[in-house]
């Protein structure tokens, strides 16, 4: 029975307490994290670190040089890249030009040789013809003589195909594929190019080193950031709206933002939120609330003091009371 009364009784002050505190308190605080924009540099290929240049939490300019990775393969892919250009170059230019007057007298010459050859190769089976019709010499006699003669026919047949193909010149259709071969060529010797310059990591744009994962003489893996950037003039609190206040909270709603561990308060303005819902993340569950749908919000700190803030660290943020 005593013990009854007492648990009653801390009932009844916990139901006054929580009465209390909503009736005297107001919407209860955003809690989120101090976030910056962030830039990825991935390493174009998997190479060695030769080179880093910078540190964590160094301030970079756009186009400044942050590393190097080892470029020697990326060079001798970009050499004999060009070597096919030249090469099939000069094919073109073959192509275009035509056969030389030297090579057409050679193919006359060839011709010529060819039906020489077939001539006495004719005369030479009329002859073994004409003894086998006396029969003094085989069947067998005849026949190779047939074929000597039809081998001959036939190598004339050639020489004076490949001469009317010197004297006719290039075709279009090979043009065509001598200029794909070629434009394709110069392609890739691009590409490889693109790829030995991006050996060197520049800064995208100006902001402050946040990481580098790998140290000098690593090997990164082809895409892995090799530098991380945190970008923009100033971070900005990406905290989390409970639905039961979304349709009060709009872009350009002013905000005062507590940060851990600085005294000073930020004010802040509401530039972005998200329009799709998300469950509440596990560091802003509070009672209710971690059954509600919450909406992601970035309200952007206002002072110089803000860009000396690191990312990730716990805010809160209230909105100001004129609003």
């Amino acid at each position: 029975m005593h013990y009854s009364r007492i648990s009653l009784l801390l009932a009844l002050c916990a139901t006054v307490a929580i009465g209390g505190c909503a009736r005297d308190g107001g919407p209860q605080p955003l809690l989120g994290t101090l976030e910056w924009d962030r830039i990825a540099v991935p390493a174009e290929v998997s190479e060695p670190i030769t080179q880093i240049l910078v540190n964590e939490g160094d301030s970079v300019q756009a186009g400044q040089l942050l590393l190097t990775l080892d470029p020697r393969r990326t060079q001798a892919q970009v050499d004999a890249a060009q070597a096919d250009v030249q090469r099939l170059t000069a094919a073109l230019d073959e192509l275009r030009h035509g056969a030389r007057i030297e090579t057409i007298d050679a193919s006359r010459a060839a011709l010529a040789r060819a039906q020489t050859t077939a001539a006495n190769a004719r005369i030479a089976r009329d002859r073994a013809a004409d003894i086998r019709k006396r029969g003094l010499n085989s069947q067998a006699d005849l026949d190779n003589a047939n074929t000597a003669l039809r081998q001959a026919d036939a190598d004339a047949a050639a020489a004076k195909a490949n001469l009317a193909q010197l004297l006719n010149g290039t075709r279009p259709e090979d043009l065509a594929q001598g200029e794909a071969a070629l434009a394709q060529a110069r392609a890739q010797a691009a590409q490889s190019a693109i790829t030995l310059d991006r050996l060197s990591v520049h800064a995208p744009r100006a902001g402050r080193v946040d990481a580098l994962p790998f140290r000098l003489g690593d090997r990164p893996p082809a895409g892995a950031s090799v530098v991380s950037l945190l970008v923009g003039d100033a971070p900005y609190a990406q905290v989390f709206v409970p639905e039961s206040q979304r349709a009060s909270v709009q872009q350009g709603v002013r905000f005062s933002v507590h940060v851990d561990g600085v005294a000073q308060a930020f004010t802040a303005t509401l530039k972005r939120i998200r329009s799709e819902a998300s469950f509440t993340p596990y560091y802003a569950l509070s009672g209710d609330d971690a059954n509600r749908l919450t909406y992601r919000a970035d309200l952007f700190l206002d002072g110089d003091a803000a860009r000396k803030l690191p990312a990730g660290v716990p805010c809160q943020a209230t909105r100001l009371a004129a609003q």
